[in-house]
């Protein structure tokens, strides 16, 4: 069956949230991680860094960059990222995880701003999903932000709304799972919940998570963004292959349109969940590709 409300079919890719198959060829796929790496310890030796982002280096702040603020997506909070920060923080960096209220675009964006003006020296900014509209738009006015990281997440171009690019990809199994309510805001069908955004995480938990879900509202997805970060600063996109939220395919035109380095995960779309070892891997490789850029 269709869903409910028109915009449904494609507001499901936002859910934690160029072109050219060059990008994938350029980067060596990420080790693909146990369904349950988010609560395994982190590894001894990270995998090799992955080469230089295609965009220009950034500027340098003032130090290395040991801060990530995480952004999350619609439908859950800033507890979706607890596995990737524990990661990250026996890596020895300061992390913050921003709590987005999800009532519009401009009120995400107000809160990112609000934990990024309290770090001290350069920030990797880093976005799940809807997460990345969020991130596109605050990295552009954002001296401290010295790169992004996108996580199965959208990028939109100048005046771009979510909307938008989703109109790029086909639909989605996962879109059948959302539903609108009289108030404007967007759930996912608790029954759909583990299948169509997280088969790879234990049902246990996605039943946890289906229950404390946030909703978005809808109207949220039509606001375009004013600027784009991604311009000026280095990005990385870590592309989840066994996504049924969004497809692969719309990922790689998102990463190559902005000039990502890919790194490839085996993972569902909830993968700061089922993945969490490979994500903060991800985040730090980038995180050390900035620091040399800066030596």
């Amino acid at each position: 069956m269709l869903p409910k409300h028109p915009l449904c079919a494609a507001m499901l890719c936002l859910c934690f949230a160029g072109v050219g198959t060059s990008v994938l060829g350029q980067t060596a796929p990420a080790a693909q991680q146990p369904a349950n790496d988010a609560a395994s310890p982190a590894s001894g030796q990270p995998p090799p860094a992955p080469a230089t982002a295609s965009t220009a280096p950034a500027a340098a702040l003032g130090g290395p960059v040991r801060n990530i603020v995480l952004v999350h997506g619609a439908f859950v909070d800033g507890s979706s990222w607890n596995g990737v920060v524990a990661k990250l923080q026996q890596k020895g960096y300061h992390v913050s995880s921003v709590q987005n209220p999800l009532t519009s675009l401009a009120d995400d964006v107000a809160a990112t701003r609000r934990v990024l003006d309290r770090e001290n020296g350069p920030v990797l900014l880093v976005g799940h999903s809807w997460g990345g509209v969020v991130i596109t738009e605050v990295a552009a006015n954002a001296p401290n932000v010295a790169g992004l990281v996108y996580v199965a997440a959208l990028a939109p171009q100048l005046h771009e709304s979510a909307m938008d690019v989703m109109k790029a990809g086909g639909p989605m199994p996962a879109g059948q799972s959302i539903s609108k309510d009289a108030n404007g805001f967007l759930w996912i069908d608790r029954a759909r919940y583990h299948a169509d955004l997280a088969a790879d995480v234990p049902e246990t938990v996605t039943r946890v998570l289906a229950a404390a879900q946030v909703p978005i509202a809808a109207s949220a997805f039509d606001e375009p963004v004013d600027q784009v970060g991604w311009k000026d600063k280095p990005s990385w996109y870590v592309l989840t292959t066994k996504d049924r939220a969004v497809s692969p395919d719309l990922q790689k035109m998102i990463a190559g349109r902005i000039g990502a380095k890919v790194v490839p995960v085996a993972s569902s779309h909830l993968a700061p969940v089922s993945h969490a070892r490979a994500v903060a891997e991800a985040i730090d490789h980038a995180a050390r590709e900035l620091n040399r850029q800066q030596q």
